[in-house]
């Protein structure tokens, strides 16, 4: 009887199972605490193959990074539909983010906990991907608020710090929703918009709040 040949995975495949166990480990062990006999364990294949695809633990950790920025940028512009208004768009980009980061929270904790909180090139990785997702709040809120202000040139830097501080809002909403159960990416999603668009609501009918003068402060 011939010997039954089996089929080789495509490398292309077996690169992505090293990742997702690269991410799962990284995720819940954190980068300084993960092996390279762990991940290679969970993924099914030798510790040298991991080391044959992709050549160290820091090349490992940077492709995650990548994989997974790539991932949720994409979740998050693919959930805003073009043509509603500022609100909803806000609102259907926020569920996006929300319910990727809750569908995969050993990536999220490898993006906002374990990347950032290591040199780099780790933390530039992630930066990169936070000024994405910043440029388009940016361009929501800024888009909306020309409308408004019936200003076609009113310059970004109007509403870069909004954006900033809505996605560092976001970032760590995400964080809260991910360690308690019976929060809803909807939930999440439905809580900064109270807390955020009442205050953006009244800038895009051009009624912003100002700081009082000095001469009236005690």
């Amino acid at each position: 009887m011939g010997s039954v040949k089996t089929r080789r995975m495509p490398r292309a495949v077996r690169e992505q199972q090293m990742l997702d166990a690269a991410v799962k480990t990284f995720g819940q062990r954190g980068y300084m605490a993960a092996s390279m006999d762990e991940i290679a364990e969970l993924a099914g294949v030798s510790k040298p193959l991991v080391y044959l695809y992709l050549n160290s633990k820091e090349d490992l950790f940077t492709a995650c990074i990548r994989r997974e920025a790539a991932a949720l940028i994409e979740a998050v512009r693919t959930g805003v539909r073009p043509g509603l208004g500022a609100d909803r768009q806000l609102w259907e980009g926020l569920c996006a983010f929300f319910t990727h980061t809750a569908r995969n929270p050993d990536a999220w904790a490898v993006l906002h906990l374990q990347a950032r909180t290591h040199p780099e090139p780790f933390a530039a990785e992630v930066a990169a991907m936070r000024e994405e997702i910043v440029a388009f709040v940016t361009h929501l809120i800024v888009v909306a608020a020309r409308q408004a202000h019936r200003d076609p040139d009113l310059p970004e830097r109007e509403v870069a710090g909004l954006a900033e501080a809505l996605v560092g809002a976001a970032e760590s909403l995400a964080d809260w929703a991910n360690t308690n159960p019976g929060v809803s990416a909807r939930q999440a999603a439905a809580t900064l918009m109270n807390f955020a668009w009442a205050g953006l609501g009244n800038l895009m009918e051009g009624h912003p709040w100002s700081p009082p003068d000095h001469d009236s402060e005690p």
